[in-house]
């Protein structure tokens, strides 16, 4: 049985103006291979509401699973919560449970619930929350799309959250050899290799270290039997 799959939609002006570097995909990634599902698209999108809300309704029916990051504070245009709502046709309200969490974290900081600060608790109709232990302001998943802040420590603990209860398959494993050829060289030894073991994923990736040209050839697979195979072949091919 294929593994479960999944897609990320990140939200942001500023991770499309370069003011801000995305680290959330690379954690997501890693992630995800390791719990057996699979991540095969991603995409980036403004602040706006019509990009965001297709791309929810696209990524949603062609995944299993789609993890958006941003777009889920308290300022003017933090629209994510709205946008997956409206893609589902649901509406969205402050619901009691989030206030609940949020009055009780700026309690104990002494800090007032404003109504910016309450706009975090404003949940569609039907989700359910995904804890947030490091700001307390929480996520949420509805149908199959989990919902989930920005920033990067914040990120990865709502993943730590949600990953627990999704099902996933058998996790993907790697191994490489670094070959000091050039691309060109190995390209075709690459290919028929590649077309005698239709289940594994090669990959070359050319690098130039000291005037020598060479590359980073990486096997993935799930069967570790089939992965050590090919590896013993490509080290036939290129001993090194």
């Amino acid at each position: 049985m294929p593994n479960p799959t999944a897609a990320m939609l990140v939200i942001g002006d500023e991770i499309l103006s370069g003011r801000t570097r995305d680290a959330n995909m690379h954690h997501l990634a890693q992630a995800l291979t390791r719990h057996g599902i699979d991540l095969c698209e991603a995409r980036v999108v403004r602040d706006r509401e019509e990009a965001i809300v297709d791309a929810v309704r696209a990524l949603s029916g062609a995944f299993d699973h789609v993890f958006t990051s941003g777009g889920i504070g308290p300022t003017h245009d933090d629209i994510t919560a709205d946008c997956v709502a409206r893609a589902f046709d649901r509406a969205i309200d402050v619901r009691d449970d989030a206030r609940a969490i949020l009055e009780a974290h700026y309690d104990r900081q002494q800090t007032e619930l404003n109504e910016a600060r309450l706009r975090m608790a404003r949940i569609p109709e039907g989700a359910t929350l995904i804890d947030n232990p490091v700001s307390a302001a929480p996520g949420f998943t509805l149908e199959n799309v989990h919902v989930m802040a920005g920033v990067p420590a914040i990120f990865e603990a709502m993943v730590a959250s949600v990953l627990p209860t999704l099902t996933g398959g058998a996790p993907m494993l790697s191994q490489s050899l670094q070959i000091f050829r050039g691309e060109g060289d190995v390209a075709g030894p690459l290919r028929k290799l590649a077309e005698a073991y239709p289940d594994l994923s090669f990959g070359s990736y050319p690098f130039q270290r000291q005037g020598a040209y060479g590359s980073n050839v990486v096997v993935r697979g799930q069967d570790p039997g089939r992965l050590d195979e090919a590896m013993a072949e490509l080290h036939r091919l290129f001993p090194g």
